[in-house]
């Protein structure tokens, strides 16, 4: 790790065998830190999700049969993950958004103070 790397900070969930397959999780932990070392990622690997907030985006991890989030926020110094779920329908559920923003403020309020 370069002292130049983004830390990751995890407010919440996990990427681990398993649940994750190794396939899955390596493919989770190789694109974390491309997103570490600064390289902003776009589909299909990542979006944003204005919904939850600036500089937040949702990770897309297609593991088998099973289709992976990891929802982040990227911060000067930071790759904030908010959570990590199995996504089942097309649509983001609205308890994950509003999850993810509590975690958010959360973040933003300990880091400015």
């Amino acid at each position: 790790m370069s002292p130049d790397d983004k830390i990751l900070v995890w407010l919440s969930g996990e990427v681990k065998s398993p649940p994750f397959s190794e396939f899955g999780r390596l493919e989770a932990g190789f694109l974390l830190r491309r997103l570490q070392q600064g390289e902003k990622l776009s589909l299909p690997h990542s979006r944003p999700m204005p919904s939850v907030g600036g500089g937040c985006h949702e990770l897309r991890i297609v593991d088998g049969d099973v289709t992976w989030r990891v929802m982040y926020h990227v911060d000067t110094d930071a790759i904030v993950i908010l959570d990590v779920f199995k996504k089942k329908t097309r649509a983001t559920p609205k308890q994950v958004i509003e999850v993810c923003k509590e975690r958010l403020r959360a973040y933003r309020s300990v880091r400015d103070h």
